[in-house]
């Protein structure tokens, strides 16, 4: 589950035009501008091979697989047998679009063709290698990376395939002897530390997978990669990645990045208090200047229900910039938490004044209407954040909660709770995907039961979000007995979110029918060192 938006880490470490135009993709004026161009040459001339492949790319890269994948089949259909090098690249390209669908067997065919037409292309030999690999077809995948290495002696991609490959043949003490040798041959290169963490991973060496990962940070501190990594990896290493990254502070206690992951990495599981300890030792000790950092520190606060703490910070934060939607929005909840409506729908108005199409300053202002019981107004406001962000189910549940419980349209609600049910997304299975709630509020328990116990057995609960909403679904379900089991395994796994635990009403996702239980609140007593 893909807990950290990496949105932050791009803004504070990445130059901020370049990542505007890729988080905006098609809408980007110069991609725009240029599939206009492309569009009517295409017109003018549908057999113009050229322009179908040169489109293809562009949507290629802006991840649009299959508007790419169209338009390669129309440039394949086209280009003259003769040309064999366009040939070679539309066929490379097919495979990579076929590599990033899922279609492995598709892209090995396609790899092969490139092949065909050059056989000494280490290029394609190396993506051949590598989706031979993932196949698991891994003589056929060694010997390609043997014969990478004899085609450029100087590559550490070869060794790094065969490391892979030894691992799966029970032979860590030559994989080892390989990643060594990949590290020799390019010693400099961060990426060459962000494929050996991979290997290292593959191992079972979570520590000096990331130690590899925070290396290649301070090779090149724009890294992506190797930050994504690092961030995924504090998502199933936690303790591996934040002793990693202490380590790293010791060693480098002035280099900001370092305290800035790991701030971010303690906030997004939830340890709040170690998290703002991080954010404000970098304000203190001038580090980093970035008003982000006070919307962070407000986050952890309001987390930890400490609201006028959580106002000042934000208030800094805005002080500094107020073209944030989301901190105009992150303003509204903590003045609607302290009871100070109005002034939260001024906030939520501010938010919409940046971004109309922002969909939780939509759900906020909504929510915000709610406490005015305003809820025409708030039934139509979440309509429109179901419009501009269709995949989040939480909208759905929060419009099914209004129409069911304040405005007295049981079937309408029904209908919501329907779509989350026969929602079908990848993260399906992911408690976030709501769909046993759904399930449960549709009076189909059995089901809803399954959904939930299924997560809960199969799914390791690192930080307690699992067993948090456990909690809520079987408080939900009147199962209180159940419910307390889940708060205590939440609790025990570090899930310090106080607002939720005693402030969330929304949506019917909380655990309000517990709080009047005297055992609840001596589990929250028992836990009050993570809050405090």
């Amino acid at each position: 589950m893909k807990k950290i938006s990496l949105l932050l880490l791009f803004v504070l470490f990445i130059s901020t035009v370049a990542v505007s135009a890729q988080q905006r993709g098609l809408d980007n004026p110069v991609t725009k501008a240029v599939l206009k161009v492309y569009d009517n040459m295409l017109r003018e001339n549908p057999d113009d091979y050229m322009t179908w492949f040169r489109r293809a790319n562009e949507y290629y890269h802006h991840n649009e697989y299959m508007k790419a994948l169209k338009d390669i089949n129309e440039a394949l259909q086209r280009v003259p047998v003769d040309d064999s090098d366009l040939r070679y690249q539309a066929y490379m390209l097919r495979a990579g679009i076929y590599n990033q669908t899922g279609r492995k067997l598709e892209a090995l065919n396609d790899i092969n063709e490139a092949c065909r037409l050059d056989p000494e292309s280490y290029a394609a030999i190396y993506q051949r290698a590598n989706t031979e690999y993932e196949l698991e077809r891994y003589f056929d995948a060694k010997s390609d990376y043997a014969r990478l290495q004899r085609i450029n002696p100087r590559s550490a991609e070869a060794p790094l395939g065969l490391a892979r490959i030894a691992i799966h043949e029970n032979n860590l003490g030559l994989a080892n002897d390989y990643l060594e040798q990949a590290v020799a041959l390019d010693p400099n290169n961060a990426e060459t530390y962000v494929r050996r963490s991979s290997v290292r991973k593959l191992m079972g060496d979570n520590n000096g997978a990331v130690d590899d990962l925070i290396l290649a940070i301070s090779i090149d501190s724009d890294h992506t990669k190797a930050i994504e990594a690092l961030v995924d990896y504090g998502n199933t290493n936690y303790v591996a990645t934040i002793n990693g990254l202490s380590t790293a502070i010791r060693q480098a206690p002035n280099v900001g990045m370092f305290w800035y992951l790991r701030a971010v990495i303690e906030q997004a599981h939830y340890h709040y208090h170690a998290a703002i300890e991080d954010y404000r030792h970098i304000v203190d000790n001038g580090l980093y200047k970035y008003q982000g950092l006070y919307a962070s520190i407000a986050e952890c606060e309001y987390a930890l229900a400490d609201f006028e703490k959580a106002l000042s910070d934000i208030d800094y934060a805005l002080g500094m910039s107020t073209n944030e939607a989301n901190y105009f929005t992150l303003r509204s909840k903590i003045l609607r938490a302290l009871g100070r409506t109005d002034e939260a729908i001024e906030a939520a108005a501010r938010a919409l004044s940046v971004d109309r199409n922002y969909a939780d300053g939509l759900a906020e202002m909504a929510l915000c209407y709610m406490a005015k019981e305003n809820y025409k107004e708030a039934s139509a406001l979440l309509g429109e954040a179901i419009m501009t962000d269709p995949e989040k189910p939480y909208y759905y549940m929060l419009r099914a909660w209004l129409l069911r419980d304040y405005m007295n349209q049981a079937d309408a609600a029904k209908g919501f709770y329907e779509q989350v049910k026969d929602m079908d997304f990848f993260f399906i299975d992911n408690i976030r995907s709501l769909k046993g709630f759904a399930l449960l509020f549709l009076d189909e328990y059995t089901r809803a039961e399954g959904w939930m116990n299924n997560i809960l057995t199969t799914v390791t609960d690192n930080d307690g979000l699992i067993n948090y909403y456990a909690a809520c679904f079987y408080s939900a379900a009147g199962d209180s007995d159940r419910a307390l089991s889940c708060v205590e395994a939440s609790l025990k796994a570090g899930y310090a979110n106080y607002y939720d635990w005693m402030y969330n009403t929304d949506a019917r996702i909380n655990v309000a029918p517990l709080r009047d239980d005297l055992r609840f609140l001596n589990l929250l007593s028992r836990y009050e060192g993570l809050f405090k």
